[in-house]
């Protein structure tokens, strides 16, 4: 009994082990199969899904480029024309300043006395002459004549009486009727009426001469009061342009003189950028010619001015010439200061091939390419990258009509299948 127990367990080990080992072979067989497909498929050549475009032909502006610094087109250091005190500032950096409007004002108490005492001491002069002439009976305007003078005319009408009784006296001697101390006694009365009237006729021509004098001394009084109202004036510091406050060392209580810099006043529109041209573009450049510049702070912007100066000479060191471009600065954006690349625009313009700038792979060694589609196939073709145009980029490195790939450039390389 127990022998054939044994022997029916052997028979069931052995079928249980014959079906596992039939299970692992048709389980390898599957395996098997499905790794021979995988390996097949990787085998197959990779084909990359891309967008295409053909490049085109453009007339293109043509430009070269140059550097430069702006410049404020209009900047003043501002000095006070009198030296004072001052009492208050009207603005402060960065402010904006209307030609005419006030920086500062300086104390003018000083200069306001001097403009009373002067004032005072010339309304005194004019009565004292306005007096002196009523004295000689003179009126201004009229040309001066000693006899019109009161104190003469009395000594001319007495000399004059004089004059004749000594006439009618040379008579009545010639004749017999009078001696000749009677004679002597009229031409003495005649000789010191003479005399007095020389002396009234001096005495009046001094008197208009002091007249004069005090009348040039009123003058330069009145020059006084000028000057000190022109002190008054100039105590209130204004500006020279319309501008921005770039510079404000003047502080309240600070005393300042005529030497000393109160403000900087810049004018920011347009701004100017000089630029120095190569010697072999000299032809190129022309009074009014665009330019576009390019800052930094906005370098997905371009700023538009023109050629507004140029250098007659050529800098003898580095052959090179010196343009000056005016730059529309209307909306502030740009600064004095700031360092610009500008593009020149030439008046002659050339064909060139653009492509879209997204059809352009660059690497990090600054190496350009495309990829043209041939007969489903991608060749790479390094290029050189030219002048942009909007969404376009020109290139140097394939034609006109070539078609070129514009995505999946990362997926890309030369002789790769690809389809639309």
């Amino acid at each position: 009994m127990i022998g054939q127990r044994n022997f029916q367990y052997l028979i069931l080990v052995t079928s249980l082990a014959a079906v596992a080992l039939f299970a692992t072979a048709c389980g390898g067989s599957k395996a098997s199969n499905a790794n021979a497909d995988s390996a097949a498929a990787d085998s197959r050549p990779k084909v990359i899904q891309v967008s295409t475009t053909a490049a085109i032909s453009r007339e293109l502006p043509r430009f070269f480029e140059a550097t430069g610094s702006m410049t404020g087109e209009t900047q003043t250091d501002v000095a006070p024309a009198v030296s004072g005190k001052v009492v208050s500032v009207a603005v402060d950096l960065g402010s904006f300043v209307q030609q005419g409007g006030v920086l500062v004002r300086l104390d003018d108490r000083d200069s306001r006395i001097r403009l009373d005492q002067a004032q005072a001491l010339y309304s005194q002069q004019l009565v004292a002459i306005r007096q002196a002439e009523e004295k000689l009976g003179y009126r201004p305007g009229q040309k001066f004549d000693p006899n019109n003078v009161p104190e003469v005319r009395n000594t001319k009408a007495a000399l004059d009486l004089a004059d004749k009784q000594l006439r009618r006296n040379t008579n009545l001697l010639e004749s017999g009727d009078i001696s000749r101390a009677t004679y002597d006694v009229a031409k003495a009365q005649r000789d010191q009426a003479a005399e007095f009237y020389n002396t009234s006729v001096n005495a009046a021509r001094q008197n208009f001469s002091a007249i004069a004098n005090a009348r040039a001394a009123a003058d330069a009084t009145k020059t006084q009061i000028a000057s000190a109202q022109k002190a008054i004036n100039d105590a209130i510091v204004y500006s020279p342009i319309s501008g921005f406050i770039a510079d404000r060392p003047a502080d309240v209580g600070e005393y300042v003189t005529t030497a000393s810099k109160i403000a900087t006043v810049v004018r920011t529109n347009p701004l100017r950028l000089r630029i120095d041209v190569p010697e072999q573009a000299i032809s190129e450049v022309k009074v009014g010619q665009m330019v576009h510049i390019v800052v930094s702070a906005y370098p997905d912007r371009d700023f538009t001015g023109h050629i507004a100066r140029i250098s007659p000479n050529v800098t003898a060191t580095s052959r090179t010439l010196t343009v000056e471009a005016e730059i529309d600065n209307s909306e502030g954006k740009l600064k004095p200061g700031q360092f610009a690349t500008a593009h020149i625009t030439q008046s002659v313009s050339q064909p060139a091939v653009m492509v879209p700038a997204r059809a352009v792979r660059t690497d990090s060694t600054n190496s350009s390419r495309v990829f043209v589609i041939k007969n489903g196939r991608a060749e790479q073709h390094l290029i050189q990258i030219g002048q942009k145009d909007g969404d376009l980029v020109e290139v140097k490195g394939i034609n006109a009509g070539d078609v070129v790939a514009t995505s999946n450039l990362d997926q890309l390389s030369d002789g790769i299948e690809v389809t639309p």
